[in-house]
């Protein structure tokens, strides 16, 4: 079952029960109410009967003739044709009734026929649920008024009708309401699922923005940006496999034409000698470039070759430039080491690779750089910084964007990945790495990571 029906199914089963229980609520309501208003006016229309009687009573002396007049006077004062009034004696005895008596059946001695319509002691007590009864104690005997139930359950099933008619057209509005609703919600849903299955085909670049409001907006805005992802990482891992075999084929190239060369005797004497240095330069070039490819495919996938561990900045930046400093003499370059806090800097993180992704920007550094190499290190918003910038001509700003990317290299670079390590490395540290140009020349590549506080 779609989405919507089961929306819709769900909403109708909760506006019927909602319905169906505010109507049997209402029906209790409205028979408490009216059973209540009409036991309200018979007690004061017996209240109003019993004072008249006693008035009476006091102005007759004659029994008999107030008796013979009491039809007439209880017919005049009960009024209402949906009333009854009955006076008896104390033995149950009637000794007068209302002209309107319907539903009360009398024999010739005016008492009450066993097993019909009603009795009156039943009545009294309350028993006979067909009546609405009030009691009252006169000078002659006992007066008793009564409606029927049915009148009252009349007045309310009429009632209730009509608000039934009401609830059914608030009902039948709400439910076309909830479908509406449901579509207008459902409807995203539904461009959603078109979406995805164009991720699902792999054509990212076709994938649309769904604008909607809510969770389902949120959603949909998740979906455009990991599409937007999936597009680039499915871009770079092209490039990356043309730049792979570019960069593979270069050397194996070079390799292949200097070793046929020797076996077919093309080359003699020393140029035996240097097509030798040339293909084991090469195979040192193209084993150093697997090597870098593996290690960067292992970052991104194996866990365990990241082991991190407690380490001293400071000490790490020291043997970063012990292992520089025979390239920076032979290029004549200065380097510059400053710390804004006396107190070490401790991070967490894999020493080796931590060091290796230090050395491949500095590396980086001494490649560009004049005379100046500088090395900075200070605490900002409770993060460790480590800058490394230099005097040269800067990184142009169409390679800026992707300098961090596999393969992607300026002018006189090497293999393009070493960048790529060194930002595949700070990350599993937890840190993050930029670059950028200094303000008055030069690059500058910064790395940020968690200050880690011993407990």
């Amino acid at each position: 079952m779609k989405l919507a029906h089961q929306i819709n199914f769900a909403f109708s089963i909760v506006l019927v029960l909602l319905l169906s229980i505010t109507a049997f609520v209402i029906h209790f309501v409205l028979l408490n109410h009216f059973v209540g208003t009409q036991k309200a006016e018979l007690r004061t229309l017996g209240t109003a009967m019993s004072a008249t009687m006693i008035q009476e009573s006091a102005q007759r002396a004659d029994i008999e003739t107030e008796i013979r007049t009491l039809p007439a006077f209880m017919s005049s004062s009960v009024g209402a044709a949906n009333v009854e009034a009955i006076l008896s004696d104390e033995t149950g005895k009637v000794l007068s009734t209302s002209s309107n008596m319907s539903s009360i059946t009398l024999d010739s001695t005016s008492q009450f026929v066993a097993g019909q319509t009603s009795d009156l002691q039943s009545i009294w007590n309350g028993t006979d649920t067909r009546y609405i009864t009030e009691v009252k104690a006169t000078p002659i005997g006992t007066l008793t008024l009564l409606t029927p139930m049915s009148a009252v359950t009349t007045i309310e099933q009429a009632l209730l009708k009509r608000l039934l008619i009401v609830f059914g057209a608030a009902g039948a509005f709400m439910f076309l309401f909830a479908l509406f609703i449901t579509k207008k919600l459902i409807q995203p849903l539904m461009k959603l699922q078109q979406e995805l299955k164009k991720v699902k085909e792999r054509h990212f670049s076709e994938v649309k923005l769904i604008k909607a409001g809510g969770e389902i907006g949120s959603v949909a805005k998740s979906v455009y940006d990991m599409a937007g992802e999936l597009n680039r990482f499915n871009h770079v891992q092209k490039q990356f496999f043309q730049n792979a075999s570019h960069e593979l084929k270069t050397p194996l190239m070079s390799i292949s034409g200097y070793a046929e060369g020797i076996k077919d005797g093309i080359f003699e004497g020393e140029g035996i000698d240097k097509g030798l240095d040339i293909i084991m330069s090469e195979s040192s070039r193209l084993k150093k470039l697997v090597t870098e490819m593996t290690l960067l495919a292992k970052l991104d996938s194996e866990e365990d070759i990241f082991r991190s561990s407690e380490i001293s900045l400071d000490d790490l930046v020291v043997e970063t430039i012990e292992r520089m400093n025979p390239l920076l003499i032979k290029k004549g370059l200065t380097l510059h080491v400053a710390y804004d806090d006396c107190k070490p800097l401790t991070i967490r993180a894999d020493r080796d690779k931590l060091l290796q992704a230090l050395l491949n920007v500095v590396s980086n550094a001494t490649r560009y750089a004049n005379k100046h190499i500088y090395i900075h290190a200070f605490i900002k918003d409770e993060q460790v910084q480590l800058s490394v910038s230099d005097d040269g001509p800067g990184i142009s700003e169409d390679l800026l964007p992707y300098l961090f990317h596999r393969f992607v290299k300026g002018k006189d670079g090497e293999s393009g990945l070493g960048l790529a390590i060194s930002r595949a490395i700070v990350e599993r540290s937890g840190g993050l790495i930029t670059a950028g140009n200094r303000r008055d020349g030069g690059a500058i590549i910064s790395i940020g990571f968690p200050l880690f506080i011993h407990n």
